[in-house]
């Protein structure tokens, strides 16, 4: 071929057309092909960054199913956990109902005192009377007063020292005792109001004055004359409160104020009780006025008893009784102490009974307890179930999620061990229900219960709301990373297009550029001829 010679309007349209259809093939290349880079050879920038920009697409996209894994396998336990609740809620209603059949013992344990005159507002039993004494005076003669002595008299009579003044006024115990000169005699009124004559004549004496006094007092030790004094009794009833106006006070020597009769023979006194039931706290009771703790009314003692489980009450013949409560109703009351329980006092040799089962109201609990056991065994075989892919976050497997291809950025997530076990619960034994007080610890379990899975749901939604948001993040950057591939190599096909249709049109054009370029020569073929 090196001998053949063209000539040089041959050899530049040859040229041309030579160049037309090499930018006609790049350009039918791209396409079909799509893009306009590619090899290396094209553009070795945009090849290798956009080959890069695909091959870590393409580790990303790998990850995903893994990351979809990780979504489904969350979703599992989260499924698990609901059902799991559903059931605990289940066990929690079938203790409920225990609570709220017959309490299983017929009897419970119990001590009784006898407190005679112990009433709900004062435990502490009938007052006893006190006695207080004026001030020793003399009468007339000067001779230490009698229950003889009158109320008036002549000097050389056994009269008062010093004469009632007409109106004087003795009040005792919110009564009167009116002193007056218009009669000689006494009377009481409808009211219990006294009126007492120091008329002229009058025989009226000083027991007349202390059989008035009682009468309002109800003192069940009459009131006397001790060495020239008045002797009172309080009574029993009521506290003795004395006031006078007038000369009556200095005439009978009296001072006016409050005399406390006293209490009854709890007062002063202790009593212990062991701790009674579970939970139970020992009691410690002091018997007093109901001030700095004291123990005076039933509502007082049974304020004290309740965190013991223990309650009182009282009937009308003084029996204080003390039992458990219903909640700790299989429980003996605890040992029996303090000076209340000393030799010769209410409380001594006294203790708790034995409770008494109920055979039928046990029975129903037991039938309870074998209902509560089968929610506990589905418990444990939900909590296996609860798998996906081989992978169960309930029963202690740990779910780690790679999101990135360096495998730097990841995520651990430990899983629980929800059997029943592993939330505190366990199946029961026959008696397992045997009062409120077992009963309501079972239902406490079940509410911790409740509470784990509650809070292993809310740190597993937090896990999926992560992965989740990873997951999207994964799809987005992968298309990120692949429009930034194409960007750097594919091409524009409405521009390539384009150019195609340019460049054939340019090839038309240069291959009749080449023809008559041949012309001249045809022309000398011509010749030859």
């Amino acid at each position: 071929m090196s001998g053949i010679v063209l000539s040089a309007s041959v050899r530049q349209n040859l040229l041309s057309l030579q160049s037309t259809a090499e930018l006609l093939s790049t350009t039918q290349s791209r396409l079909s092909t799509g893009k306009k880079v590619n090899s290396a050879l094209d553009n070795p920038t945009n090849y290798f960054t956009g080959a890069s920009l695909d091959a870590r697409a393409s580790d990303i996209n790998n990850l995903l199913d893994s990351i979809g894994n990780g979504v489904q396998i969350l979703q599992a336990a989260n499924t698990g956990i609901t059902s799991l609740q559903k059931l605990v809620d289940s066990a929690k209603s079938v203790a409920n109902q225990a609570l709220q059949t017959t309490v299983g013992y017929s009897s419970k344990s119990s001590v009784t005192a006898t407190i005679a005159g112990a009433t709900a507002e004062d435990l502490r039993g009938t007052p006893t009377n006190k006695t207080v004494d004026g001030s020793a005076i003399n009468n007339k003669n000067a001779v230490a007063m009698t229950a003889a002595t009158t109320l008036v008299g002549a000097a050389a009579t056994d009269s008062l020292n010093t004469a009632i003044t007409d109106g004087s006024i003795l009040t005792v115990n919110g009564k009167t005792i009116t002193f007056t000169t218009t009669q000689t005699t006494k009377a009481v009124d409808g009211n219990g109001n006294w009126t007492i004559g120091i008329g002229a004549g009058s025989t009226m004496a000083v027991s007349d004055v202390l059989g008035a006094i009682d009468q309002i007092t109800g003192a069940s030790v009459a009131s006397t004359v001790n060495a020239g004094a008045m002797r009172l009794s309080t009574g029993v009833t009521s506290d003795l409160s004395i006031s006078g106006s007038g000369n009556v006070l200095t005439a009978l020597g009296l001072t006016a104020g409050t005399t406390t009769r006293t209490p009854g023979g709890l007062d002063g006194q202790t009593l212990t009780i062991g701790a009674t039931g579970v939970g139970g706290v020992a009691s410690s009771i002091m018997f007093g006025d109901g001030t700095n703790g004291t123990v005076k009314s039933l509502n007082d003692l049974n304020a004290k008893l309740a965190t013991n489980n223990l309650q009182a009450t009282l009937d009308s013949s003084g029996n204080l009784n003390i039992t458990t409560t219903n909640d700790a109703a299989s429980a003996t009351i605890g040992t029996i102490g303090g000076t209340a329980a000393a030799a010769g006092e209410k409380f001594n040799g006294l203790t708790g009974s034995t409770p008494v089962k109920d055979a039928a109201a046990q029975l129903t609990r037991d039938n309870l307890v074998t209902q509560y056991n089968t929610f506990i065994d589905q418990i444990g075989k939900t909590a296996k179930d609860a798998s996906f892919n081989g992978v169960n976050l309930l029963n202690g497997d740990t779910l780690k999620l790679v999101f990135n291809e360096t495998g730097k950025s990841t995520l651990s997530i430990t899983g629980v061990t929800f059997s029943p076990e592993g939330m505190g619960l366990s199946t029961l034994t026959s008696g397992a229900f045997k009062d409120n007080q077992a009963t309501n610890s079972v239902i406490t379990a079940l509410n911790t219960a409740s509470s784990t899975l509650r809070s292993q749901a809310s740190a597993f939604g937090a896990n999926l709301s992560i992965v989740q948001i990873r997951q999207d993040f994964s799809k987005n950057l992968i298309n990120v990373l692949q429009t930034g591939s194409a960007n750097l190599t594919l091409a524009d096909t409405n521009e390539e297009a384009a150019n195609s249709q340019a460049l054939s049109t340019r090839q038309s054009i240069a291959v009749s550029a080449l023809s008559l370029a041949n012309s001249s020569q045809q022309s000398v073929l011509q010749l030859l001829r």
